[in-house]
């Protein structure tokens, strides 16, 4: 479809809640789909990084991500729960702030529930980076940006010198 514009750092719409997707949305969130994964092949051309992409990134206020690591996966109206108490501390960064790193504390493993573009069920167990991963995006569906989730006030770098200030 096309390359849309990333919301960035300091857009009030990112901090946004975003909607519900029904069953009536599923033709337009295809289309989103496509502008989805479209924006994220350009970033990835432009930056060397990025794995997934939430719709309220693009504008679209709508419970969407689109994922391309190491697999293709929609999730839709996802669902988040923490099996395990296990935290890791991560640089996260994210393409609304691309050169900026934040140090933040994520679960290690996650179940995520949510409905693919057929509407069928679906459910996963994730862990490390792919949890990390769906926690960053599911944060954009409510609204919270990884800056908010910062470990303490020294926990920010930019991506040039993330080396330094990694422990």
């Amino acid at each position: 479809m096309a390359v849309k514009e990333i919301l960035l750092l300091g857009n009030p719409e990112l901090y946004e809640i975003s909607a519900e997707v029904t069953m009536d949305d599923l033709h337009e969130m295809k289309l989103v789909v496509e502008d989805l994964a479209d924006t994220l092949q350009e970033f990835r051309k432009k930056y060397g990084f990025g794995r997934a992409i939430a719709a309220p990134q693009i504008g679209v206020k709508k419970r969407l991500v689109y994922m391309n690591s190491p697999r293709q996966v929609v999730f839709i109206n996802p669902v988040l729960t923490f099996p395990e108490e296990e935290m890791i501390a991560i640089w996260d960064d994210c393409m609304s702030f691309p050169d900026l790193m934040v140090k933040v504390l994520r679960h290690s493993h996650c179940r995520i529930q949510y409905r693919d573009l057929k509407w069928e069920e679906k459910s996963e167990s994730l862990e490390g980076d792919l949890s990390e991963l769906l926690q960053h995006e599911c944060d954009h569906l409510d609204g919270i940006l990884a800056i908010q989730r910062a470990a303490d006030h020294k926990s920010f770098a930019l991506r040039s010198q993330i080396k330094i200030k990694s422990d």
